[in-house]
């Protein structure tokens, strides 16, 4: 029996904090595709950007792990406000297929960049002492750091909560995400909003390019590594349903993490398999109704 609840523990606090990281990288890209309706496949780029600038910060200028972490939050995120006036306005009313090449090609561009400037070896985030302890549970050891990340999960999806269903600009981006011609008829200021949502996506990317590094390690292709995982969530929460993207990530988090636990000749099979099931039963998202469907 106590194995059996180790077991669950592992499954449970690794696939959950597996997910946590899932949801913060791929939440700015639901968002942002329900605004922008731009398949943005550079979007794995800005969570690269985020890891690596955190990473310099640490090793080059001495930064603590925390500080660093916040400080390539903040810097991806004007840089994604900057990009959003700059290149993406371009691509709104262009062909999908116009708008995939070119946000493919900042992917590329990015990915070469970052194999000049840091070499195409896996670069490994430092974390600091008090992340490297170990707790007790079920007679299984397990690190501080994915208690961290559990921690950090809550404080976004507490936020979340609050900006979308407490101040004015949550009621403004989910007008804007329902139908943009209604918000701009209405007078509300959909480009200010589309371009502080990219933003605050492109911010959340990169903070879980941070806090995601030892799960995810940082290299020159991870823009193009992990964006399968992003896109899976997108395909199971429904286009632009912002709220279910936590529990779909979550849910992808322990499933994939169970199938690797219990099926280990299988690996990462079992996720793709159950992700083709549930898009042919609820091609609109797993948690969207029917009748919506």
């Amino acid at each position: 029996m106590e194995h059996f609840f180790g077991a669950l523990t592992f499954v449970v606090l690794y696939g959950g904090t597996y997910g946590v990281v899932l949801f913060v990288l791929s939440i700015g890209l639901v968002m942002t595709m329900g605004l922008m309706r731009v398949p943005n496949i550079a979007h794995g780029a800005f969570a690269a950007i985020g890891g690596y600038m955190a990473v310099t910060m640490m090793v080059k200028w001495g930064i603590n792990y925390f500080a660093a972490i916040v400080l390539a939050t903040l810097c991806v995120s004007i840089l994604g406000a900057i990009a959003e006036r700059t290149i993406y306005v371009r691509l709104y009313r262009l062909p999908e297929l116009d708008q995939i090449l070119v946000t493919l090609g900042l992917c590329f561009i990015v990915i070469g960049s970052l194999a000049l400037a840091f070499g195409p070896n896996v670069v490994s985030i430092p974390l600091p002492s008090s992340l490297t302890e170990q707790i007790g549970l079920f007679s299984r050891s397990f690190p501080l750091y994915r208690l961290f990340i559990l921690a950090v999960g809550i404080v976004i999806i507490a936020s979340f909560w609050l900006v979308f269903d407490r101040t004015s600009f949550g009621a403004q981006l989910r007008a804007s995400v329902d139908n943009r011609s209604m918000a701009q008829a209405t007078g509300i200021p959909v480009n200010r909003v589309v371009m502080l949502a990219f933003a605050i996506g492109t911010g959340l990317a990169a903070l879980g390019g941070g806090i995601g590094a030892t799960l995810f390690p940082l290299e020159p292709l991870y823009p193009l590594k992990y964006l399968p995982l992003i896109f899976i969530i997108m395909a199971l929460t429904g286009f632009g349903n912002i709220k279910s993207s936590i529990a779909v990530a979550i849910l992808v988090g322990i499933t994939d993490t169970a199938g690797r636990y219990f099926l280990p000749e299988l690996g990462g099979f079992v996720i793709y398999v159950l992700v083709i099931i549930v898009v042919a039963l609820r091609p609109a998202g797993i948690f969207a109704s029917r009748r919506g469907a």
